[in-house]
């Protein structure tokens, strides 16, 4: 049973983790809002959502401003943006950088452009400020969208800075939907309309229907294998207990009691099914290693080896019964 399980339904709940892997990796959790010059969204935002539940992250990043290398003056323009918020590590940025509000953090593609190998120099931007590029940042999956990334992390903020783009990560893909009423709810923009909503929900909603086509399947195939299994058990072992049934009886007129037969059968069935559920996993372990296929994780063969255990007991337990209930008399009669 335990290698029928693992070589198909622990083959689909790999190749699920997989998917569902892939599609978490496209961001599904992301709630990205474009805001239009003259929308009204500040960075007091962040301040609100801090009350919303559902919320892992949040960010909200200035309109993009120009700049260039400060010791190569017309050199390539790069976009420059402003950072407000907190857990700034999730950008790639240190979390206490060495001189606050003044230091730009780039991304490989940005350093290049920039002719800025070092990771180091300064660069102007074309609104007169200057400020020290001090290292790379490697770049998270939902802001891959604004490559080339220079980033000014701004600690201390007033809360009226403008925000051209605000991004919440939410912390299920299931939780997109209500987390993006939520933050459109609080956004206290001058001009709502002049703010585009992006979410990921079409990926949310495929993730939630992959998982649960694919659970329906693989719980419906675990349920017959187990059926299956319990059916074998209980025949065979019934058939067990017709062959020895003059030994129960031997054992019922030396004094053992209904109890201590039922619980040598159940520890019996225990130990021969422990045996077999070591040999099924381990091997199925190899076959799917040889064949690679992936594998279906400790926790789904815990819980396997866990259900195929009870099922051997469960099944057991009438024989049990059975061989217990045999008159001593009876079974030592001599014909």
């Amino acid at each position: 049973m335990i290698v029928a399980v693992m070589l198909t339904t622990g083959r689909t709940v790999g190749a699920e983790q997989q998917v569902l892997g892939s599609i978490d990796s496209v961001d599904t959790r992301s709630i990205k809002l474009r805001a239009e010059a003259g929308s009204g969204l500040t960075s007091s935002v962040l301040e609100r959502l801090a009350s919303i539940e559902g919320i892992e992250w949040a960010g909200g990043f200035s309109t993009a401003v120009d700049a260039t290398n400060a010791a190569i003056p017309g050199g390539t323009r790069v976009p420059v943006r402003y950072f407000y918020g907190t857990h700034i590590e999730r950008l790639g940025v240190p979390t206490d950088p060495a001189i606050p509000d003044t230091s730009a953090w780039a991304s490989p593609a940005a350093l290049e452009q920039l002719g800025l190998p070092d990771q180091s120099g300064g660069i102007s931007l074309n609104t007169g400020d200057s400020f020290s590029l001090v290292g790379s940042m490697e770049v998270p999956d939902f802001l891959a969208g604004l490559e080339p990334v220079v980033l000014v992390p701004r600690q201390h903020s007033t809360g009226t800075e403008s925000i051209g783009l605000l991004i919440v990560i939410a912390e299920r893909p299931d939780l997109v939907a209500p987390v993006s009423a939520a933050v459109l709810s609080i956004l206290d923009a001058d001009d709502p309309s002049k703010i585009n909503v992006q979410t990921s929900a079409t990926l949310a909603q495929l993730r939630s229907l992959i998982e649960g086509q694919l659970g329906s399947f693989s719980r419906g195939l675990i349920l017959a294998l187990l059926a299956l299994t319990g059916l074998l058990v209980a025949v065979l072992l019934y058939g067990l207990v017709m062959m020895r049934r003059k030994d129960f009886g031997r054992r019922r007129a030396l004094g053992a009691t209904r109890g201590l037969i039922i619980g040598l059968l159940l520890t019996q069935t225990a130990l021969l099914a422990g045996i077999g559920i070591v040999i099924g996993i381990i091997a199925s372990m190899i076959i799917l290693l040889a064949s690679g296929d992936p594998w279906p994780g400790a926790g789904f063969t815990t819980a396997l080896a866990t259900l195929a255990l009870t099922t051997a007991l469960t099944a057991a337990l009438l024989p049990a019964i059975v061989a217990s209930s045999r008159e001593p008399i009876r079974e030592l009669r001599v014909p």
